[in-house]
Protein backbone atom coordinates (compact mmCIF):
# COMPACT_ATOMS: atom_id res chain seq x y z
CA UNK A 1 0.00 0.00 0.00
CA UNK A 2 1.12 3.56 -0.69
CA UNK A 3 0.09 6.73 1.15
CA UNK A 4 0.65 10.32 0.16
CA UNK A 5 -0.86 13.28 2.01
CA UNK A 6 -1.44 15.64 -0.91
CA UNK A 7 -2.20 18.54 1.45
CA UNK A 8 -2.92 18.88 5.15
CA UNK A 9 -3.96 21.90 7.20
CA UNK A 10 -6.65 24.51 7.63
CA UNK A 11 -6.42 25.54 3.96
CA UNK A 12 -7.30 22.07 2.71
CA UNK A 13 -6.86 18.34 3.26
CA UNK A 14 -6.56 15.45 0.84
CA UNK A 15 -4.85 12.06 1.18
CA UNK A 16 -4.13 9.49 -1.51
CA UNK A 17 -4.35 5.82 -0.56
CA UNK A 18 -3.20 3.38 -3.20
CA UNK A 19 -2.95 -0.39 -3.55
CA UNK A 20 -2.47 -2.80 -6.41
CA UNK A 21 -6.10 -2.41 -7.41
CA UNK A 22 -7.32 0.95 -6.12
CA UNK A 23 -6.56 4.63 -5.84
CA UNK A 24 -8.73 6.52 -3.36
CA UNK A 25 -8.86 10.12 -2.18
CA UNK A 26 -9.64 10.51 1.52
CA UNK A 27 -11.26 13.97 1.70
CA UNK A 28 -11.05 16.62 -1.00
CA UNK A 29 -10.67 19.97 0.71
CA UNK A 30 -8.80 21.43 -2.26
CA UNK A 31 -9.74 22.80 -5.64
CA UNK A 32 -9.62 20.28 -8.47
CA UNK A 33 -6.73 22.23 -10.00
CA UNK A 34 -4.68 21.72 -6.83
CA UNK A 35 -5.66 18.03 -6.56
CA UNK A 36 -4.75 17.40 -10.18
CA UNK A 37 -1.43 19.20 -9.83
CA UNK A 38 -0.57 17.31 -6.63
CA UNK A 39 -1.41 13.92 -8.13
CA UNK A 40 0.63 14.58 -11.24
CA UNK A 41 3.58 15.65 -9.07
CA UNK A 42 3.64 12.14 -7.54
CA UNK A 43 3.17 10.46 -10.93
CA UNK A 44 -0.48 9.53 -10.44
CA UNK A 45 -2.93 9.96 -13.31
CA UNK A 46 -5.87 11.92 -11.83
CA UNK A 47 -8.34 9.98 -13.99
CA UNK A 48 -7.23 6.73 -12.31
CA UNK A 49 -8.87 7.63 -8.97
CA UNK A 50 -11.51 5.00 -8.12
CA UNK A 51 -13.39 6.70 -5.29
CA UNK A 52 -13.61 9.53 -2.77
CA UNK A 53 -14.13 8.97 0.96
CA UNK A 54 -15.27 11.85 3.22
CA UNK A 55 -14.49 12.11 6.95
CA UNK A 56 -16.63 15.14 7.87
CA UNK A 57 -18.29 18.27 6.52
CA UNK A 58 -15.79 21.02 7.36
CA UNK A 59 -14.85 22.91 4.20
CA UNK A 60 -11.13 22.19 4.50
CA UNK A 61 -12.04 18.53 4.03
CA UNK A 62 -14.87 18.62 1.53
CA UNK A 63 -15.05 21.88 -0.43
CA UNK A 64 -13.69 20.18 -3.56
CA UNK A 65 -15.64 16.92 -3.30
CA UNK A 66 -18.39 17.87 -5.75
CA UNK A 67 -16.11 19.06 -8.54
CA UNK A 68 -13.82 16.05 -8.09
CA UNK A 69 -16.75 13.63 -8.16
CA UNK A 70 -18.14 15.22 -11.30
CA UNK A 71 -14.74 15.20 -13.01
CA UNK A 72 -13.94 11.62 -12.05
CA UNK A 73 -17.52 10.22 -12.19
CA UNK A 74 -16.51 8.09 -9.21
CA UNK A 75 -18.36 7.03 -6.03
CA UNK A 76 -18.38 9.28 -2.96
CA UNK A 77 -18.49 7.35 0.34
CA UNK A 78 -19.99 9.44 3.15
CA UNK A 79 -22.22 8.94 6.19
CA UNK A 80 -25.79 10.18 6.02
CA UNK A 81 -25.36 12.92 8.63
CA UNK A 82 -22.37 14.42 6.83
CA UNK A 83 -24.17 14.10 3.51
CA UNK A 84 -26.94 16.32 4.84
CA UNK A 85 -24.40 19.11 5.36
CA UNK A 86 -22.53 18.77 2.06
CA UNK A 87 -25.47 18.03 -0.26
CA UNK A 88 -25.20 21.46 -1.90
CA UNK A 89 -21.61 20.67 -2.88
CA UNK A 90 -22.78 17.49 -4.60
CA UNK A 91 -25.26 19.11 -6.99
CA UNK A 92 -25.18 17.35 -10.38
CA UNK A 93 -23.41 14.37 -8.85
CA UNK A 94 -25.41 11.27 -9.75
CA UNK A 95 -27.37 9.58 -6.97
CA UNK A 96 -25.73 6.30 -7.80
CA UNK A 97 -22.37 7.88 -7.05
CA UNK A 98 -23.32 8.47 -3.40
CA UNK A 99 -22.52 5.49 -1.17
CA UNK A 100 -23.66 5.75 2.44
CA UNK A 101 -21.38 4.55 5.23
CA UNK A 102 -21.70 3.92 8.97
CA UNK A 103 -19.08 4.10 11.71
CA UNK A 104 -17.90 0.60 12.54
CA UNK A 105 -19.11 -0.91 9.26
CA UNK A 106 -16.39 -1.78 6.77
CA UNK A 107 -16.72 -1.38 3.02
CA UNK A 108 -14.56 -2.33 0.06
CA UNK A 109 -13.15 -0.18 -2.71
CA UNK A 110 -11.51 -2.68 -5.02
CA UNK A 111 -8.93 -4.43 -2.77
CA UNK A 112 -8.93 -1.75 -0.04
CA UNK A 113 -11.10 -2.27 3.04
CA UNK A 114 -12.16 0.96 4.76
CA UNK A 115 -13.45 0.99 8.34
CA UNK A 116 -14.68 4.32 9.74
CA UNK A 117 -14.47 4.95 13.47
CA UNK A 118 -15.97 7.89 15.41
CA UNK A 119 -13.74 10.74 16.56
CA UNK A 120 -14.54 13.65 18.92
CA UNK A 121 -14.65 16.82 16.83
CA UNK A 122 -17.07 19.72 16.37
CA UNK A 123 -18.76 18.24 13.32
CA UNK A 124 -22.04 16.37 12.91
CA UNK A 125 -20.63 12.82 12.66
CA UNK A 126 -16.85 12.93 12.11
CA UNK A 127 -14.82 9.78 11.57
CA UNK A 128 -11.28 8.58 11.21
CA UNK A 129 -10.38 5.61 9.05
CA UNK A 130 -8.52 2.34 9.18
CA UNK A 131 -7.60 0.97 5.75
CA UNK A 132 -6.54 -2.65 5.17
CA UNK A 133 -5.25 -4.72 2.28
CA UNK A 134 -3.26 -7.95 2.09
CA UNK A 135 -2.67 -8.02 5.85
CA UNK A 136 -1.49 -4.40 5.94
CA UNK A 137 -3.22 -1.79 8.09
CA UNK A 138 -3.02 2.00 7.90
CA UNK A 139 -4.74 4.44 10.28
CA UNK A 140 -5.82 8.02 9.60
CA UNK A 141 -6.77 10.15 12.62
CA UNK A 142 -6.91 13.90 12.19
CA UNK A 143 -9.42 16.48 13.47
CA UNK A 144 -10.04 15.08 16.93
CA UNK A 145 -10.00 16.76 20.30
CA UNK A 146 -8.68 13.84 22.31
CA UNK A 147 -7.94 10.13 21.77
CA UNK A 148 -10.93 8.13 22.95
CA UNK A 149 -10.70 4.44 23.76
CA UNK A 150 -12.30 3.73 20.37
CA UNK A 151 -9.64 5.79 18.62
CA UNK A 152 -6.85 3.99 20.48
CA UNK A 153 -8.35 0.56 19.79
CA UNK A 154 -8.84 1.38 16.10
CA UNK A 155 -5.27 2.54 15.57
CA UNK A 156 -3.54 -0.41 17.20
CA UNK A 157 -1.66 -2.68 14.84
CA UNK A 158 -1.16 -0.12 12.06
CA UNK A 159 1.95 -0.26 9.91
CA UNK A 160 1.57 3.44 9.09
CA UNK A 161 -0.27 6.27 10.84
CA UNK A 162 -1.46 9.62 9.53
CA UNK A 163 -1.71 11.36 12.88
CA UNK A 164 -2.76 14.88 13.78
CA UNK A 165 -0.20 17.08 15.55
CA UNK A 166 -2.03 20.37 15.22
CA UNK A 167 -0.71 22.82 17.77
CA UNK A 168 1.80 23.62 20.45
CA UNK A 169 -0.29 24.47 23.50
CA UNK A 170 1.82 27.46 24.57
CA UNK A 171 1.88 28.90 21.06
CA UNK A 172 -1.90 28.52 20.86
CA UNK A 173 -2.57 30.15 24.24
CA UNK A 174 -0.18 33.05 23.55
CA UNK A 175 -0.99 33.42 19.87
CA UNK A 176 -3.17 35.85 17.88
CA UNK A 177 -6.40 33.83 17.71
CA UNK A 178 -9.55 35.10 19.49
CA UNK A 179 -10.14 33.51 22.88
CA UNK A 180 -13.20 31.54 21.76
CA UNK A 181 -11.28 30.02 18.83
CA UNK A 182 -8.41 29.09 21.15
CA UNK A 183 -10.93 27.37 23.41
CA UNK A 184 -12.44 25.49 20.48
CA UNK A 185 -9.09 24.24 19.20
CA UNK A 186 -7.93 23.12 22.67
CA UNK A 187 -11.27 21.55 23.60
CA UNK A 188 -12.23 17.87 23.55
CA UNK A 189 -13.94 18.51 20.21
CA UNK A 190 -11.04 20.44 18.70
CA UNK A 191 -7.59 19.30 17.58
CA UNK A 192 -4.74 17.28 19.05
CA UNK A 193 -1.74 19.15 20.40
CA UNK A 194 1.79 17.90 19.81
CA UNK A 195 1.85 16.38 23.30
CA UNK A 196 -1.52 14.67 22.87
CA UNK A 197 -0.42 13.28 19.53
CA UNK A 198 2.78 11.91 21.05
CA UNK A 199 0.86 10.38 23.96
CA UNK A 200 -1.49 8.66 21.51
CA UNK A 201 1.47 7.40 19.52
CA UNK A 202 3.00 5.92 22.67
CA UNK A 203 -0.24 4.02 23.38
CA UNK A 204 -0.69 2.48 19.93
CA UNK A 205 2.93 1.83 18.96
CA UNK A 206 3.87 -1.78 18.27
CA UNK A 207 6.76 -3.72 16.79
CA UNK A 208 5.58 -3.50 13.16
CA UNK A 209 4.87 0.25 13.05
CA UNK A 210 7.04 1.74 10.32
CA UNK A 211 6.08 5.37 9.77
CA UNK A 212 4.07 8.23 11.26
CA UNK A 213 2.97 11.12 9.06
CA UNK A 214 2.39 14.15 11.29
CA UNK A 215 -0.58 16.04 9.87
CA UNK A 216 -2.85 19.07 10.16
CA UNK A 217 0.04 21.15 11.54
CA UNK A 218 -1.11 24.70 12.27
CA UNK A 219 0.80 27.48 10.52
CA UNK A 220 -0.02 29.95 13.32
CA UNK A 221 0.14 27.77 16.44
CA UNK A 222 2.85 25.26 15.67
CA UNK A 223 6.00 24.58 13.68
CA UNK A 224 7.08 21.41 11.94
CA UNK A 225 10.25 21.48 14.02
CA UNK A 226 8.24 21.47 17.26
CA UNK A 227 5.86 18.74 16.09
CA UNK A 228 8.77 16.61 14.93
CA UNK A 229 10.78 17.10 18.13
CA UNK A 230 7.91 16.06 20.42
CA UNK A 231 7.20 12.91 18.38
CA UNK A 232 10.91 12.10 18.12
CA UNK A 233 11.38 12.51 21.89
CA UNK A 234 8.59 10.00 22.51
CA UNK A 235 10.05 7.51 20.05
CA UNK A 236 13.50 7.91 21.62
CA UNK A 237 12.06 7.29 25.08
CA UNK A 238 10.45 4.12 23.74
CA UNK A 239 13.71 3.13 22.04
CA UNK A 240 11.94 3.15 18.67
CA UNK A 241 14.31 5.16 16.51
CA UNK A 242 13.44 2.71 13.69
CA UNK A 243 10.04 4.41 13.22
CA UNK A 244 10.19 7.11 10.53
CA UNK A 245 8.57 10.47 11.21
CA UNK A 246 7.33 12.03 7.97
CA UNK A 247 5.95 15.55 7.70
CA UNK A 248 2.96 16.82 5.76
CA UNK A 249 2.40 20.24 4.24
CA UNK A 250 -0.41 22.64 3.38
CA UNK A 251 1.03 23.64 0.02
CA UNK A 252 2.58 20.45 -1.38
CA UNK A 253 2.41 16.67 -1.11
CA UNK A 254 4.26 14.71 1.56
CA UNK A 255 6.78 12.08 0.69
CA UNK A 256 5.16 9.00 -0.80
CA UNK A 257 5.12 6.27 1.85
CA UNK A 258 5.09 2.64 0.78
CA UNK A 259 4.46 -0.31 3.10
CA UNK A 260 4.65 -3.94 2.09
Amino acid sequence: MRICVLASGSSGNCTLLESGGARVLLDVGLSWVRVERALLSVDVDPTSINAIVVTHEHSDHCKGVGVAARKLKCPVHVNVETLGFIASKLENVGRRQIVLTKAGESFMIEDLEFTPFPVPHDAVNPVGYVVRTNGLKVGVATDLGYPTSVVKHSLKGCRALVLESNHDREMLLNGPYPFDLKQRIASKRGHLSNDQSADLLSEVIHDALEVVLLSHISQENNTRELAFSVAAKTLNELNRQDVTIAMTYQDRPSDLVSIE
